[in-house]
């Protein structure tokens, strides 16, 4: 099994060079703009269950999208193959295709003036040097941790590690030609507890782009194993109302859930039940939400966007007040607006404002549900209204009293972001929102 190493790394030159065989053959066969993204990727997976290996997988992937645009007409193809006669013969499919589509005067790249011109670096890829042997090693010492915790955890669905390292180059007919290496690394564990009947699953997982600022592993199976154990004696609720506090892991759907009602397709579609909502309160004055893209090392930042607009610190939110929507090139056209570098998505989006301690959030709720799970898709963006299953724990006093299971909880979105009565210090940074525990006003909760 080859080793992940720096060396390994994809050839900047390949990917340059296919993507600059696209564009010329692009503009040799009539398109007035073209766009392509190359890249190359490897990897290494294993699981580990009950000190067995049952996955081991090697990934190498490669590929090239090649976009032309042609009168306002628009094709798309890709292929596996960089070698210069595939990408000639994927950019004439796209030439092709254009040909059949109905024209739109909002396609095309994001203005010339907008690219980015360097790319720093971000320290985004640190290749983690790991052979087949050692990544089976580590993820048995991940679950045997799990495991080792307490006679009540009866089974597993293993322990796992992944890594993986990547090159992506961007380039357009505007003359732009960029690209960046990257890597990610994780490990998890995934454990089944049980007395008699009483049976719960849960995990825990460690994922960053340097290994050296992973979990170790034995943290990783203790933090699966005591959350699964905290699950024992899990009950249900009667149908009540009451304060409800969302985990720092579940919090960041929350915030997700504004992002998606205030991305661009959803304003000029009328979606959403944030429309037309730029300048109007949509949190408390006391929140913010900002970008923060050129953060090194972490996994959502990047240079630019997939529109190959440079990124930058950008507000979202400020004083609890929508400054901008989420926008690529071509929402930003069809709203009369200029792009917010967000081809791709939101890239290290925190919710600020001023946090307090887990248990001080616990003891400002007094009484009320904690929610560690989230399970079903109730969410209507167009409304905001809003039903999930949900699992948990109830808390009285201000302390942890028991878990609860099969519960519900209901409200309006709208309502539940403005509502927000208080934030925690434990954000949680694994993602592309960076969100802590999220203390909400109270919402419905009912029984299953």
């Amino acid at each position: 099994m080859p080793q992940l190493t720096a060396s390994r790394t994809p050839d900047q030159d390949l990917l340059e060079q296919a993507v600059s065989h696209a564009l010329e053959e692009a503009r040799r066969g009539g398109a007035d703009q073209a766009e392509a993204a190359a890249s190359v990727s490897r990897g290494l997976s294993v699981t580990v269950r009950k000190g067995e290996v049952e996955s081991l997988e090697y990934q190498r992937d490669r590929g090239i999208g090649i976009t032309v645009y042609v009168e306002g007409r628009q094709g798309s193809a890709s292929t596996a193959d960089l070698g210069r006669a595939a990408v000639c013969e994927t950019v004439r499919k796209a030439l092709s295709i254009a040909r059949f589509t109905a024209s739109d005067d909002y396609a095309g790249l994001a203005p010339a003036e907008r690219m980015v011109r360097e790319v720093p670096d971000l320290g985004l890829c640190h290749p983690w040097a790991l052979d087949a042997e050692q990544a089976i090693e580590i993820a048995r010492r991940v679950e045997s941790a799990a495991l080792g915790s307490d006679d009540r955890i009866t089974n597993t669905d293993g322990g796992s590690v992944g890594t993986h390292v990547g090159r992506r180059v961007y380039g357009n007919s505007h003359g732009l030609l960029v690209g960046y290496p990257s890597s990610s690394h994780s490990l998890s564990c995934v454990v089944m507890a049980g007395q008699g009947d009483d049976m719960h699953r849960d995990h825990w997982y460690s994922s960053a782009r340097d290994p050296a600022r992973l979990e170790d592993a034995e943290s990783v199976g203790r933090r699966a194993a005591t959350r699964v154990l905290a699950r024992l004696g899990a009950r249900q609720l009667s149908t009540r109302e009451a304060p409800v506090l969302f985990a720092a892991e579940q919090a960041r759907g929350l915030v997700g859930h504004l992002v998606a009602a205030v991305r661009g397709g959803a304003q000029y579609r009328k979606s959403s039940f944030l429309c037309g909502a730029m300048g109007q309160q949509v949190l408390p004055e006391w929140l913010g939400l900002t970008e923060h893209p050129l953060l090194r090392g972490e996994p959502g930042s990047a240079p630019f966007d997939n529109d190959g607009v440079a990124t930058a610190d950008s507000v979202l939110v400020q004083h609890g007040r929508l400054e901008r929507y989420v926008l690529s090139a071509y929402s930003a056209r069809k709203l009369g607006l200029e792009t917010t570098a967000n081809a791709g998505g939101v890239r290290n989006l925190e919710l600020e404002g001023e946090g307090h301690s887990f248990e001080d959030l616990l003891r400002r709720m007094g009484q009320g549900l904690l929610v560690t799970e989230m399970m079903g898709q109730g969410v209507n963006l167009v409304t905001g209204d809003y039903s999930r299953g949900v699992a948990g724990f109830w808390v009285e006093g201000g302390e942890v009293a028991h878990a609860v299971q099969e519960m519900t909880i209901a409200g309006n979105l709208a309502d539940m972001l403005r509502g927000v009565q208080a934030i925690g210090t434990d954000t949680d940074r694994r993602g592309s929102i960076r969100a802590p525990s999220i203390l909400l006003a109270p919402m419905t909760i009912a029984g299953g």
